[in-house]
C-alpha cells in the first residue's frame, strides 16, 4: 500500500485545490515540506548552516516550479536539550542568509524540545499565472534539467561512511529561478525532482491524466534518484526553439526524453517516504 497516497486522498477527493506542489488560493500559492533527522538526513554528514540551508532551499524550489515568488516562511522547529546558544546562532545565521538571496522574510512559526532535529517550513508565494502539473497535454514533450544520479551517489557513499564533495546537490540544491520564470510562458506543466525522476513522471501521470512514451531506456540510476532538485516540464514541441534559446542563455542542459501520450504511468522505484 502507498501510504502516501491513501493518506492524501483522504482530504483531496473533495478537493481541487489539493495534488500539487503547493495550494493556489487566489494569488497566493501555499508550500510546506518536512525535514527530519535521520529521516532525510544524519547529523554527521551535515552541518547545521547545510541543514538550514536545504530545509529551506527545497521549499523555495516547489513555489519556483508553481511560477511563484516565495514572499515569507513560517519556520516550525524541533531543537534537541543538549543544542548550545552557538548552534542555534548557527541554525538562525543560515536561515536568513538563506531567505535574503531569495527576498524572503520570515515571519514567524514555533518551537519545541525533541531528542532530534526536525524542521518543518511553510512558504508563501505570490504568482499571476501559476505553472500546475494538470495541464500536460497528449503530444507534449517532457523534459527534466541537468544530470540526474549524482543524489542518489552521494547518498549511497554517506551510507556507507564515505565522503562526498561540499558542492554535491544532497547537500546544497541548485535551484534555477530565473531560467524557470523565462520558460515558463512556453511550457504546460512542471514540477521539481524530489522524489526521483521516475517518481515525480507517476505524479504528473496521475494530475494530468496521460501517459509517457520515452525516446530510450532511462536507468534506475537516473530514474531512481530522488532530492535532485531538477525542473520536470512538459511543452507543446512548437515552443522548442524559444526553450532550448533561454536554456543556452542560463546555461542549463536540457534533456528532452519523451513526450505525453495516452495511458498512464507507473514508477517502478521505491517509495522514499516508506520503506
Amino acid at each position: 500500500m502507498n501510504k502516501e497516497d491513501y493518506f492524501i486522498k483522504q482530504f483531496s477527493k473533495k478537493s481541487k485545490i489539493i495534488g500539487d506542489d503547493g495550494a493556489v488560493i487566489g494569488k497566493y500559492i501555499y508550500s510546506s515540506d518536512l525535514f527530519f533527522e535521520d529521516v532525510h538526513f544524519k547529523r554527521k554528514w551535515m552541518s547545521l548552516k547545510q541543514i538550514a540551508r536545504k530545509a529551506l532551499l527545497v521549499n523555495i524550489s516547489d513555489a519556483i516550479v508553481m511560477n511563484a515568488l516565495p514572499k515569507y516562511a513560517l519556520l516550525n522547529i524541533a531543537i534537541p536539550k543538549h543544542y548550545t546558544k552557538q548552534d542555534l546562532k548557527e541554525l538562525g545565521k543560515s536561515f536568513k542568509k538563506t531567505a535574503k538571496k531569495y527576498n524572503i522574510q520570515i515571519i514567524g512559526g514555533d518551537t519545541i524540545s525533541n531528542n532530534k532535529l526536525d524542521i518543518a517550513i511553510s512558504i508563501i508565494s505570490i504568482s499571476k499565472n501559476p505553472i500546475l502539473r494538470s495541464n500536460t497535454k497528449k503530444g507534449d514533450l517532457l523534459c527534466y534539467t541537468n544530470i540526474l544520479g549524482t543524489s542518489k551517489r552521494d547518498l549511497d557513499i554517506l551510507l556507507n561512511d564515505g565522503k562526498i564533495s561540499k558542492k554535491s546537490k544532497f547537500l546544497k540544491p541548485r535551484l534555477k529561478p530565473n531560467f524557470f520564470y523565462e520558460i515558463s510562458k512556453y511550457i504546460t506543466s512542471a514540477l521539481d525532482i524530489s522524489d526521483g525522476l521516475f517518481h515525480d513522471l507517476e505524479k504528473l501521470s496521475k494530475s494530468s491524466k496521460i501517459g509517457v512514451k520515452c525516446f530510450e531506456n532511462i536507468s534506475d540510476e537516473i530514474g531512481c534518484s530522488g532530492e535532485e532538485y531538477e525542473i520536470l516540464f512538459s511543452f507543446n514541441k512548437k515552443n522548442i526553439k524559444q526553450i532550448k534559446k533561454i536554456a543556452k542563455k542560463h546555461k542549463v542542459k536540457l534533456n528532452i526524453f519523451g513526450k505525453a501520450i495516452k495511458g498512464q504511468y507507473k514508477s517502478k522505484c521505491q517509495n522514499h517516504h516508506f520503506n
